[in-house]
C-alpha cells in the first residue's frame, strides 16, 4: 500500500458505516472536549488513509499507516498511534470486531522531556510578581498553588470556592469526570476574593474579557507567554508548566509523594513519581571521580 495521509480529512470518513459512528461516540463518550476532537481527528484520519471502516482495518493497513508517520514530531506520531490503537481495541473489547489488528502494533518511546519544561521557584515567583493585571495576577498564582488544568481553572464559577479557617479551598471538575477539593492558603484566598467583587456564586471566576461565559484556555496561554517573556523566560512556557512546577516544588519542599498525586488528580502515584526522575536529588554519577 503505498499512500499519503489525505491533506484535509472530512468530518465522517466515506467508508465509515453508521455502526462505525456509533462505536466511535461509544469509545469518545466520558472523554474531555478536547480530547474528543483530537481522537476524532485522528481515527478518522487513519479510515480516510486506510479506506476502510473499522471492521475492514487489518494489521498490513495499519503498519503501513504508522510508515506514514515517521516525519511527524515523537509525541504526535505516539498520539495519533495511541488513538487508533485504543478504538481498535475498545471495538475488540465490545464485540464489534472479531480480531483486535492493533494489538500487535507497538507505539513508539517519546522521550521523556519533563525536566525541561520545570521551572525554577525563581522564576515562577518572577513570572507572577511582575504580572501588571490584578485579575492575571491571581489567575497566574491560583494556576501553580493549586496545580489544576487550565481546563479546571478556567470552569471554575464561586459556587466552587470556599472559605477554610486558614485559607480557602477551591473544588476542580476534572479529566476523567473526577472532582477534587485543594487546600489554598491565606494569601492566595485573600487574593481570590479581592477579584469577585459583587459576583454572584453561579458566575465565572474568570469571566471572558467579553462577558460572556468561562475565560477560554487560548486566552490563558496568551496571558502564561506573556507573563514569561515579562519575566525574561526565554522557553515557550504555557500553562501546565505552572502545574509541573506546583508538583516538582512541592515534592522538592519534602510533600508526601501520596498528597501531591491527590492534589493534582493523578490517577497512579507512577504519573506523580516522574517528577522525582526528572529532578533527582541524588546520582551515581556524582560519586565518581571525573
Amino acid at each position: 500500500m503505498n499512500k499519503t495521509l489525505p491533506a484535509r480529512v472530512t468530518e465522517v470518513s466515506p467508508s465509515e458505516t453508521s455502526g462505525d459512528s456509533q462505536v466511535i461516540a461509544m469509545w469518545l463518550h466520558g472523554r474531555s472536549q478536547h480530547t474528543q476532537k483530537a481522537y476524532t481527528h485522528d481515527v478518522r484520519e487513519f479510515l480516510s488513509f486506510a479506506g476502510a471502516g473499522i471492521r475492514e482495518v487489518t494489521l498490513g493497513m495499519l503498519q503501513a499507516y504508522t510508515d506514514t508517520l515517521a516525519d511527524c514530531a515523537d509525541t504526535t506520531r505516539n498520539r495519533k498511534l495511541s488513538a487508533v490503537k485504543s478504538l481498535l481495541s475498545f471495538a475488540h473489547r465490545i464485540g464489534y470486531t472479531q480480531f483486535n489488528v492493533g494489538a500487535p502494533v507497538k507505539a513508539p518511546s517519546v522521550k521523556n522531556r519533563l525536566a525541561e519544561r520545570i521551572l525554577a521557584e525563581a522564576d515562577v515567583h518572577r513570572l507572577i510578581a511582575l504580572e501588571p493585571s490584578p485579575r492575571n495576577h491571581v489567575l497566574l498564582s491560583l494556576l501553580y498553588a493549586s496545580g489544576g488544568r487550565v481546563s479546571e481553572i478556567c470552569q471554575l464559577t464561586w459556587k466552587d470556592t470556599q472559605e477554610r479557617k486558614d485559607g480557602g479551598q477551591v473544588t476542580l471538575y476534572g479529566k476523567g469526570g473526577k472532582t477534587r477539593a485543594v487546600l489554598l492558603s491565606a494569601s492566595t484566598w485573600q487574593a481570590l476574593q479581592s477579584i469577585r467583587h459583587k459576583a454572584d456564586s453561579e458566575a465565572p471566576v474568570f469571566p471572558s474579557r467579553k462577558g460572556k461565559g468561562h475565560l477560554h484556555p487560548s486566552q490563558v496561554m496568551r496571558i502564561v507567554r506573556a507573563a514569561a517573556r515579562r519575566a525574561g523566560i526565554a522557553a515557550n512556557v504555557s500553562p501546565h508548566w505552572l502545574r509541573h512546577a506546583h508538583a516538582s516544588h512541592a515534592l522538592d519542599r519534602g510533600c508526601p509523594i501520596h498528597l501531591v498525586q491527590a492534589t493534582l488528580g493523578h490517577a497512579s502515584v507512577a504519573t506523580t513519581g516522574k517528577y522525582i526522575h526528572a529532578r533527582p536529588d541524588d546520582s551515581s554519577a556524582r560519586y565518581l571521580s571525573v
